[in-house]
């Protein structure tokens, strides 16, 4: 129950901060512009909270469905405006600042993604070193050359200095197809460039497991294989596996880490493992047959056990990404970026069929995203803001009718043929986009939906 008010506050208040930004792009240069605000609404339907200043001033409004909001303008096209505020109109603005006026939504998301990221690397991100634990033989990370024991120092030039980072530069470069250049330092400090291979990806599933496709493996603390917890009603509880239960073996294969004992249960759904436990210094054999669940990477076996937390991460094994604030503005403004164009190319993926529709997300799956960065600390939080952001940034300017896009579609058809575009057209084409919008959100919840039922 925690959990879930948790992911609920913490949407709440994404989805207010990110709205608000938006609409008040809007709603900022439409001021600057000279036109008449009525309203500045975040959410829809009934209004909770309302405010003005007086009856001529707009009216702030926070109102009940908390899922976008808007600003209501001076328009002809929306009800009688009196002869001397006709000049406020936005219909009788020249088309340029039509444009300028519906832009600055999008832009206003794009700007703050920057600052989130701004701050993100002034604060500094916290993470594990890139060093490579294993290498998968004839895997892209052989080829290149990679041994154990390697730190990936850089990506094509641009430092990792963590895990996180180093995955991130990959992924860019993974969903445009190409090789990178990796600068490595081995375990004697000696440095040397290799060149990496990457497959492309989005052709089946937007996110697949990169490590694992490029076949490396991180080195990390070792957990030791104890079971901290076990879920009722699970395959674990139906074993017999308790709490303290140390396993030694899968199969009669030795177990070394919580990570092999992961490892041979996803690999095995459906399979009977028989597992060799260490409880109460005497050694047991369990059978459990781990049940199969869907994901991305297809189906793995789970079996309802979990293990303790971890300590902290040990001094050797820690890094953090930060820089001075000067140089953070260009690191952020190049991280918007590159987040801008990689979204763009895995719709375009999703448009052409090349990637999964299964990609797309929902508000409960980003209310659980909210609730678990949320609970990682303020860092992380603000990071899940800009990435949001980036995405209502990018989605808003989509030629989509109701979208910021689809205006401005019709202002550039506008400045081609010298008239606006036709009162049927616009109809028309508002139908198309209510249609189009109705099958999306109708597609995130079904998604969304089929997570929770995984």
């Amino acid at each position: 129950m925690n959990g879930f008010l948790i992911s609920l506050f913490s949407f709440l208040v994404a989805i207010g901060i990110l709205v608000a930004v938006h609409e008040f792009g809007h709603f900022w240069v439409a001021r600057k512009l000279g036109v008449k605000v009525l309203r500045f609404s975040i959410g829809f339907g009934k209004p909770i909270w309302k405010w003005q200043k007086n009856p001529d001033a707009t009216e702030y409004v926070v109102a009940a469905v908390p899922l976008g909001g808007y600003v209501k303008m001076l328009d002809e096209r929306e009800g009688d405006v009196p002869k001397h505020e006709l000049p406020l109109a936005f219909n009788r603005q020249p088309v340029g600042s039509r444009i300028a006026i519906v832009a600055a939504g999008p832009l206003f998301n794009f700007a703050f993604a920057i600052l989130a990221y701004w701050l993100v690397f002034v604060l500094g991100v916290e993470g594990i070193k890139p060093v490579i634990d294993e290498v998968e033989p004839d895997s892209p990370a052989a080829i290149a050359g990679l041994r154990h024991g390697d730190q990936i120092v850089s990506v094509d030039g641009d430092a990792t200095p963590t895990w996180g980072s180093f995955m991130q530069a990959l992924l860019y470069k993974a969903v445009k197809g190409e090789s990178v250049t990796l600068l490595v330092r081995d375990s004697q400090g000696l440095e040397r460039h290799l060149a990496l291979s990457l497959p492309v990806i989005g052709e089946e599933s937007g996110s697949p497991d990169l490590a694992k496709e490029i076949g490396v493996k991180l080195l990390r603390p070792v957990i030791e294989p104890v079971i901290d917890q076990v879920i009722a009603e699970s395959a674990a509880e139906h074993a017999g596996l308790k709490p303290g239960d140390r396993v030694r073996f899968v199969d009669g294969k030795l177990v070394k880490s919580w990570s092999e004992l992961v490892e041979s249960v996803q690999a095995n759904p459906g399979v009977a493992l028989v597992l060799t436990v260490e409880r109460d210094g005497r050694q047991i054999d369990l059978s459990v047959t781990p049940e199969s669940v869907s994901t991305d990477q297809g189906e793995v076996g789970r079996i309802g056990a979990g293990v303790a937390p971890p300590p902290a991460l040990p001094e050797e094994y820690r890094a953090e990404l930060q820089y001075s604030p000067l140089r953070a503005v260009a690191e952020a403004a190049g991280k918007t970026w590159e987040m801008s164009a990689m979204t763009v190319r895995m719709l375009g993926k999703m448009i052409v069929g090349q990637a999964s529709l299964e990609n797309i997300s929902g508000p409960i799956t980003i209310a659980q995203y909210a609730g678990y960065t949320a609970t990682i600390g303020l860092v992380q939080f603000i990071s899940f803001l800009a990435i949001i952001s980036i995405s209502l940034g990018v989605i808003n300017l989509f030629p989509v009718p109701l979208l910021d896009g689809g205006h401005l579609l019709y202002y550039f058809i506008e400045i081609i043929k010298g008239s606006p575009v036709s009162e049927q057209a616009q109809m028309f084409g508002q139908r198309l986009g209510i249609a189009a919008l109705i099958s999306l959100m109708a597609l995130a919840f079904y998604n969304d939906i089929m997570r929770l039922l995984e």
